[in-house]
């Protein structure tokens, strides 16, 4: 009902009804009304509830994984390298006809943005692992390495692109749900919802690396394969998410925390508990883009950020206050 063109609850509830069967609106007062919730704004909702919940979702399964409160799929490299895959299909999208742009772009920059972020995830994960195990610090810095490398191929994408590609690859990097359609959704939540619930099914796994991996071990998980499943699928979710909501950060480090301190880590409860608060801190974020400057939209990556990098900041500051 929220955004640049009002939606009274009268018409709102008028559309409930009939999409439930019930009643008929008229059609000359409905049509607006029809127009905006149904075609513009049910999408975006949809789309940023299942992107909202993958990034927390996903997250949370890194921290468990890492077993630092401060590792989130952005911050070691995964967010960065998916980005650097699907700038590269925005930019090869636009080499193509017209004819064909619509039909390759809702396959073609997913997945290379899955690659991106399963290239990006699987190398820093080569770079911190030895046999004597993975090291938390070295996969963090060779992530930071990863963004580095991942911002320069942007920077070379948006050197060679034209004012069209560039605009998509700028505003696409900030982040945004707008381009949100009922056929981009048929391809995006069957996949997206799927990763989350074998993440849910990783949980005890997850509990027992809490332990630590030899303990994981001694109580009969197969450590490796757990942590390539995990891999894997933070690298597929990521990849989509950021394939059709450009770069949005920070939920996947602020939410699993919050969940962290208020719930614990049993991540039983932790991962189900994430996803259904980043899909809620998504949708907020998103009401915020569209009616703070209204009726222009602000990205909603920077919305997240403006929320995200204090707390952030914050985590870093008790850390600091513990050490010292």
């Amino acid at each position: 009902m929220t955004g640049a063109v009002p939606v009274s609850l009268e018409n709102f509830i008028g559309l409930l009804k009939n999409w439930l069967g019930l009643d008929v609106p008229n059609a000359a007062e409905q049509g607006q009304a029809w127009m905006v919730v149904e075609v513009i704004r049910l999408p975006r909702t949809i789309l940023g509830a299942v992107v909202g919940s993958t990034l927390a979702i996903c997250g949370g399964a890194m921290q468990g994984l890492f077993r630092n409160p401060l590792a989130d799929p952005s911050i070691i490299g995964v967010s960065s390298g998916a980005a650097l895959g699907a700038g590269v299909g925005i930019v090869l999208i636009g080499l193509l006809p017209a004819a064909l742009t619509s039909v390759l772009q809702v396959y073609t920059v997913p997945f290379l943005a899955f690659l991106g972020g399963f290239g990006a995830t699987l190398l820093v994960y080569k770079i911190g692992t030895t046999s004597n195990g993975s090291s938390v610090a070295t996969m963090l810095l060779a992530g930071i390495a990863i963004g580095a490398l991942s911002g320069a191929g942007m920077g070379i994408l948006n050197y060679v692109a034209d004012d069209t590609m560039l605009r998509n690859l700028t505003f696409w990097q900030m982040g945004s749900l707008s381009g949100a359609t009922w056929e981009q959704l048929t391809f995006i939540v069957p996949v997206l919802l799927g990763i989350q619930i074998i993440m849910v099914s990783q949980a005890k796994g997850l509990n027992a690396l809490l332990l630590g991996e030899s303990e994981a071990r001694h109580l009969g998980h197969n450590i490796q394969n757990l942590k390539s499943r995990l891999i894997i699928l933070t690298a597929l979710g990521v990849g989509v998410s950021v394939s059709v909501s450009g770069m949005i950060g920070f939920v996947g480090l602020v939410v699993p925390h919050l969940v962290r301190m208020s719930i614990g880590p049993d991540h039983r409860y932790l991962l189900p508990a994430s996803a259904l608060l980043g899909a809620s801190l998504l949708l907020f974020a998103d009401v915020i883009a569209r009616v703070v400057i209204s009726p222009a939209e602000l990205p909603i990556g920077i919305v997240t950020a403006l929320l995200g990098a204090p707390f952030f900041m914050s985590l870093l500051w008790q850390q600091r206050n513990r050490i010292g």
